[in-house]
This record gives structure tokens, C-alpha cells and sequence, in this order.
């Protein structure tokens, strides 16, 4: 089993320049971090854009769906900005693929101590090769579903819909 990995950039991706004093990309961390986790599994990394999810239009969204649809392999797993995620797998979720796709991200950079990055990337890898078909969201070590889920800005974690605020 093939899986196709989609690199579309965010906080996962990103890295702290010390000449800027501010987060940017440069090169994408995953092949690095696939390698570091000894990953065994057949992957297929495709690097379509690396950008801030609130710079993703809808053109690139549809980029992102176009390559989900063209690939051959049946588990997708993309790399994605958490402030967007919910609008990219809103517009995968309605497309009905008969495909297993994760989105996942950090709110952290890899590049960063501490950052939640490396864990995120391998539990969604893990999801994608388990999980029916359908669309998901894999982040804070739980699988969402793509219409029941919502970023909580203010617990900076990912929620199911109608969920209470922990204590």
C-alpha cells in the first residue's frame, strides 16, 4: 500500500529566522522527519505549494482537490495550515473521493523545541493506513472527522463540534 503525501506547507513546515525574527519556510521538514521516524511505509511526497493556510485561496484548494483525485494511491495524507484546515477538508469531505485522506499540521514548527509537529505527522500517517474512506483531520493525538471538527483558537487544540471547554 502506496501513500501519497501532500505538501502544502504550514506551521509544520515553517522555521524561525533569526535574521527576519520571524517564522518563514524555506525547505519542507517531512522527508526529514519520515526519515528521523526510520517510516518503513511506501511513500509518494509531493510538494504542491508551501504556504500560510490563510494565504491558501480557493484556486489552490482546488489544486489540492485536483491532486487528491489524480493520484493513484487510496491513502492521502497533506500537510496543511491549522487555520484553514476545517475549509480544505470541508471542500474534500463534499467531494466524496473514495480515498482515505488525512490533514495534518502542528501548532508548533518541527523546528522548534517541544513543537507538536513530529508526533502529528506520525499518528496521521499511522490514521491514513487504518482510517475507511472518507476525510479526517488528524491532530492533538485524535482522528476528526472533516464535518465535526473546529479549531479552538483559545485552547489552540482541535475540537469536536459542540464540544464543552475542558477544566
Amino acid at each position: 500500500m502506496s501513500i501519497r503525501i501532500l505538501l502544502t506547507g504550514g506551521t509544520i513546515d515553517k522555521f524561525y529566522s533569526v535574521d527576519e525574527g520571524e517564522l518563514s519556510f524555506g525547505e519542507s521538514h517531512v522527508d526529514e522527519m519520515l526519515d528521523r521516524a526510520n517510516v518503513t511505509a511506501d511513500v509518494v511526497v509531493e510538494e504542491l505549494m508551501l504556504k500560510d493556510s490563510l494565504e491558501i485561496d480557493t484556486a489552490e484548494r482546488e489544486q489540492i482537490l485536483e491532486a487528491c483525485e489524480e493520484c493513484d494511491e487510496e491513502s492521502v495524507l497533506i500537510t496543511h495550515g491549522t487555520d484553514t484546515m476545517v475549509e480544505t477538508a470541508r471542500l474534500l469531505g463534499d467531494a466524496a473521493l473514495d480515498k482515505s485522506i488525512v490533514l495534518v499540521g502542528a501548532m508548533i514548527p518541527y523546528s522548534v523545541r517541544d513543537s507538536d509537529a513530529f508526533f502529528n505527522l506520525g499518528f496521521a500517517l499511522s490514521a491514513v493506513q487504518f482510517a475507511p474512506p472518507g476525510v479526517y483531520i488528524a491532530m492533538n493525538g485524535e482522528l476528526f472527522d472533516w464535518d465535526n471538527v473546529t479549531k479552538n483558537y483559545d485552547e489552540g487544540r482541535f475540537e469536536r463540534l459542540g464540544s464543552e471547554p475542558a477544566n
